[in-house]
């Protein structure tokens, strides 16, 4: 029996895919093992959303080559789908975007290539990824979480922000079929899990290549007839798809979760458009309220990127201010990294990394605020937490889980509470764990 092991890099998909791809080798015979240890084959799935994300992969594709020189190692996902001609040699498949799902058969076909001495380094398994409109169907039974369940429902992006590289690694909007989704949640609700995440590459896209009436909102409605899944969560959304019809439909559905990631990066309308994002910080706003109209106390959370091309100081200043202004539980800050191949590495006016250093950490420290008046105000309340694992503190042992607004909480008592839903009075910060 060969031996396999897999490295994730990147997102919540990436995550997803490698997972299905660890079920798929499982389903050929393959015995998974940890990454550190010898294995006849290695499969890393790379990310290229910056450039640090590039060097992240190629050092672990030389790692695993290190770990075992004579083991086949496998490059798929988005770095060598977006720099196929940058591969290094020691890569001896690569696999694209869209072909991940024929990771058995390509091994099988390359380990008889090789017995014939017809395979050696640079087997590419890779298709235009711009001009596909095909999903590529995975799925799981199980995931490495215990009690919360990611599925990918959607691929590809439209957008073109003019940062990212993303769009021309995953292609375009591609959507999977509404019975499938369900079928994988019914799968998963009967081995147990409670909590289901929805998430894609641009997730408020699902449905466009699809029929008429089947988007995101039909989508989660259908979810929420799933027996035995207790919470519906929604990966990262664009504020375009938060209408009065959709967040009516959402709040009315039991098991929804009031946590919504709404992508920002900046609170200044002249640097949106610079990043082609495709809303005004008003439009932005209104559908903050909005969500905060059908929902008592939502956690908002959302992404902000400093240091912009030409970002002036009266421009992070207009940025800071609308982020205080809409008072998120949290706020993600990322420093701008300049990305090859997006329009936004080729503008002028580049911020030297020293003022995004010091915008960065202003904006860390006002999210840290927000998010303590937040936690704080659970402090006396009565909340619902699905219990994920147990956790040693200075004080005790804890039981710690999220409640539906993804606060993580915890309760002393060294009872196994995991993959339950408890309710948890919170007397004192203490039991907010960070």
């Amino acid at each position: 029996m060969k031996k396999a092991a897999l490295h994730n890099l990147g997102c919540k998909v990436n995550a997803y895919e490698t997972e299905a791809m660890q079920e798929i080798l499982e389903q050929s015979g393959y015995e998974i093992v940890p990454f550190h240890e010898k294995a006849d084959v290695y499969v890393i799935n790379t990310c290229t959303v910056t450039n640090m994300a590039d060097r992240k992969s190629r050092q672990m594709l030389h790692r695993a080559k290190k770990l075992n020189p004579d083991a086949v190692v496998v490059a798929a996902g988005c770095y060598v789908q977006a720099k196929e001609g940058e591969v290094d040699a020691c890569v001896d498949i690569v696999i694209g975007n869209n072909k991940k799902h024929e990771l058995a058969s390509i091994l099988e076909e390359y380990f008889r290539a090789r017995e014939g001495e017809q395979a050696g380094a640079g087997w590419k398994e890779i298709i235009d990824i711009s001009h596909t409109p095909e999903y590529e169907e995975m799925r799981l039974t199980r995931t490495g979480e215990h009690t919360r369940a990611y599925i990918k429902v959607q691929d590809g992006c439209n957008q073109f922000c003019s940062y990212c590289i993303i769009p021309y690694a995953r292609g375009r909007v591609r959507s999977r079929r509404k019975e499938d989704v369900v079928s994988e949640v019914r799968t998963l609700a009967e081995s147990g899990y409670k909590e289901v995440v929805l998430t894609g590459i641009h997730l408020s896209s699902y449905g466009l290549d699809l029929d008429q009436g089947e988007d995101l909102l039909s989508l989660i409605c259908a979810v929420h007839e799933v027996e035995g899944i207790c919470r519906i969560r929604l990966g990262s959304l664009e504020p375009r798809i938060i209408t009065e019809e959709f967040v009516k439909t959402i709040a009315s559905l039991p098991k929804m979760c009031p946590h919504f990631h709404l992508s920002l990066q900046s609170g200044c309308d002249e640097t949106l458009r610079r990043m082609n994002r495709r809303y005004t910080t008003q439009e932005y706003y209104e559908k903050c309220q909005l969500l905060r109209q059908y929902f008592d106390h939502p956690a908002l959370t959302t992404d902000v990127i400093v240091g912009f091309p030409q970002e002036s100081e009266e421009e992070f200043e207009k940025s800071m201010a609308f982020v205080d202004k809409v008072d998120f539980y949290e706020t993600h800050i990322f420093k701008y990294s300049r990305r090859e191949g997006t329009k936004a590495a080729a503008m002028d006016g580049q911020v030297p990394e020293q003022i995004k250093n010091a915008r960065s950490a202003r904006l860390i420290a006002l999210g840290r605020r927000k998010q303590q008046a937040y936690e704080e105000r659970l402090i006396g309340t009565c909340v619902e937490v699905l219990m994920e694992e147990a956790v040693e503190r200075e004080d005790g042992i804890y039981q710690v889980g999220h409640t539906k607004e993804y606060v993580k909480v915890g309760q002393k008592t060294t009872e196994n509470l995991s993959n339950q839903l408890i309710n948890v009075e919170i007397e004192n910060r203490l039991q907010i764990i960070h």
